[in-house]
């Protein structure tokens, strides 16, 4: 399975467009086996849920984001887990764990994207 985390370094993002990289994790049999990070190739309506589902994304796991991404990541099959925060490795172990649960918060507005975090 791979697993997509929106960062800010190695930092679960608090918002899922406005992150710094995404990093992907492959793991099998419940234990990551490969780490990846990639810049953030752009913030455009609809682009990023495509790119990731793409690149191979089976879960999302970010801070905050908007409805829309959430739409596109449901239409492609990809699990969204929301409302995280801390350190990106450790969010995933915790996700394989069965223990990582998504809040839904979904964020409405993005000019105030920098305040998704507090979800």
């Amino acid at each position: 399975m791979r697993i997509a985390v929106a960062a800010m370094g190695k930092t679960v993002a608090g918002h899922f467009g406005h992150c710094e990289n995404f990093i992907f994790f492959d793991t099998e049999n419940g234990q990551i086996v490969a780490e990846n990070s990639v810049p953030n190739p752009g913030h455009r309506p609809g682009f990023l849920p495509n790119f990731l589902a793409d690149n191979g994304a089976e879960v999302i796991i970010s801070g905050g984001m908007g409805g829309g991404a959430v739409d596109i990541f449901n239409e492609r099959g990809v699990e969204v887990i929301i409302g995280v925060m801390g350190d990106a490795r450790s969010a995933v172990e915790t996700y394989l764990k069965g223990e990582l649960e998504s809040t839904g918060s979904i964020c409405h507005e993005h000019q105030h994207a920098d305040e998704c975090g507090s979800h």
